[in-house]
Order: C-alpha cells, then structure tokens, then sequence
C-alpha cells in the first residue's frame, strides 16, 4: 500500500507478509540485562559463585576419616600411658627415701644377680654344644644328667653341700625374737642368692630350709620351724656369694635394724669362708602329683 510521501512507515514490507521488527536504537545493552545498581551479579555468573571481588575464597573442608580418628585415639592413650609409667617409676616411695649406701648395695645386688644368671646361661649353652657334638654326645648327656639331679637335690634338701657362705646369729633381746624376724631373714637371704641354708638352735637342734619350710613362735619364746622347736640364740649358716650375701641384711629397714631397733636384739653376720650345711630332709612319695611325659 502507498504511503504519503514524508511519513514514516512503521509496517515496512519484509517480504514474508508480515510486518517486520523496528531496530533497536543505538544505546548500548539493554538496562535489564546488566549488573543491578546494587551491584548483585546475575545468577549463573563466575561473579555470583565467587562472591563480591575482594572477598577471599572459602578453601574445601576436608573431612576427618575414620581411620584417622583411631589412629588419633590409639596416639593420646599411648601419651598417657608413657606419662604414667613415668611418674610411677619416679614415685617409688623405698628408692625415693633410701640412702645413697642402701641404693649402692641394691645396685650391686642386682648385678651380681645379672651375672649370675649370664654364668647360668653360658653353662647351659656349653651343655647344649656338648651334647650336640656327636660320639660324645651320650657322656655329656649322663654327666649333664648327674649333674642337674646334684643340683636339686641341693635345693630339695636331700643332699649336704658344701662351698663358701656366711653365718648369720640371732641373739634376741629382753621382749625376744620373733619368728617374723627370722623369716624375713630367710626371704632376704633368698632375694640375695642363697642356695642352701641351714638353722641350729642352742638345744642342738638342727633344720634344713627349703621351699616349705614354716616358721611360727612357740611357747616361752622358742622357735617352730618345720614342726621341730629351736631354743635362742639361733645360726643361720648360709651358702652363697658372701660379698653378695652380707649386705641384704643391713639395708635400710631389713633385718639387721628391725631386730636391733624394735626387738632390742643384736645380729653378728661372720664370713669364715667355706662352710657346710650338713642337715638334710626326707622327701615323702606324692600322693597325688605324677610327672607328665
């Protein structure tokens, strides 16, 4: 259709029939299109995931695994136990209080404990070489033998022996000996490395010591010890490492102070150098134990 000429036709012909769109005026991006005047981004930008510029990063939370949990827990209770121990060991009230000699002899008695159980552990594995070593495997077995039933025979009781040791005499005081005494005596005596031991009472009667042996007070002052009773002053012959021996009895609060200073007694410890257990015991038959096989 004609239009009159100077007017503008607002429905240009574009050749599909309809009216074709007016061209945007040159003004730059639509208003609505852009960042808001409060500055907010648009949703879906690197802007809105980031958040407003100069703001930092968060950095990713890592999660705590199980693993790593037990491994934390197994690490704190291993702290405590390692402190406990610690303050245990330095709280030991005997070493704690001891003396600079008292520590000095408790020190030695351990070493000659070491070295007694090293001089065991040789002998042992010299035997074990012997008998290993072929044609004189049998002869070393027998004397092995002989030499292991020797052995407890000593410490059973059943046979004298003989070697170097010390003589302890008890010589009780106005309100007696006690048989407590006497047994812590015979416990420290042990503790020190004695192998065979011996008591004798003023009445001339003897009694070997060994595992079972009791000790119990009895009537006007006398001693039970193995159901036979001992009159005072009492002997202890003792057969051991005299250097080792000696000072188990006069470490602090042991027996050589508790009978001087609450029994009113006196202890006199002797090293005649070679002595003698000569009293033995008779072993019965079990009754009810049987070896295994």
């Amino acid at each position: 259709m004609d239009t009159a000429p100077g007017v503008p036709d607002d429905h240009a012909q574009t050749g599909t029939g309809w009216p074709g769109t007016p061209p945007e005026p040159d003004g730059g991006p639509d208003p609505g299109s852009g960042p808001d005047p409060a500055g907010t981004p648009p949703p879906g930008t690197d802007a809105a995931v980031a958040g407003p510029p100069g703001d930092p990063v968060p950095a990713p939370r890592r999660r705590l695994s199980a693993a790593g949990a037990v491994i934390g827990l197994l690490l704190g209770l291993l702290g405590f136990a390692l402190v406990a121990q610690v303050k245990s060991n330095g709280q030991d009230p005997q070493l704690s209080s001891a003396r600079p000699e008292d520590l000095v002899r408790i020190l030695s008695d351990l070493d000659a404990r070491k070295d007694r159980l090293n001089q065991e552990i040789a002998n042992l594995q010299f035997t074990q070489q012997q008998l290993a070593a072929g044609s004189q495997g049998r002869e070393a077995a027998l004397a092995a033998a002989t030499q292991r039933a020797n052995e407890l025979g000593i410490l059973a009781g059943t046979l004298a022996a003989s070697g170097p040791g010390i003589t302890v005499r008890f010589l009780p005081g106005n309100a007696g000996l006690s048989a407590s005494y006497i047994l812590d005596a015979v416990e420290e005596l042990r503790d020190a490395g004695a192998e065979a031991m011996q008591i004798d009472g003023a009445n001339g009667v003897s009694v070997r010591i060994v595992a079972s042996s009791y000790f119990v007070d009895d009537a006007g002052g006398r001693l039970r010890v193995d159901g036979q009773v001992l009159s005072a002053p009492y002997t202890i012959t003792v057969i051991g490492d005299p250097p080792t021996l000696q000072p188990a009895l006069n470490i602090a609060g042991g027996v050589v102070e508790s009978v001087v200073h609450k029994a009113g007694g006196n202890v006199v410890v002797q090293t005649p150098g070679t002595v003698e257990v000569t009293t033995t015991v008779v072993v019965g038959t079990p009754q009810y134990a049987r070896p295994v096989k």
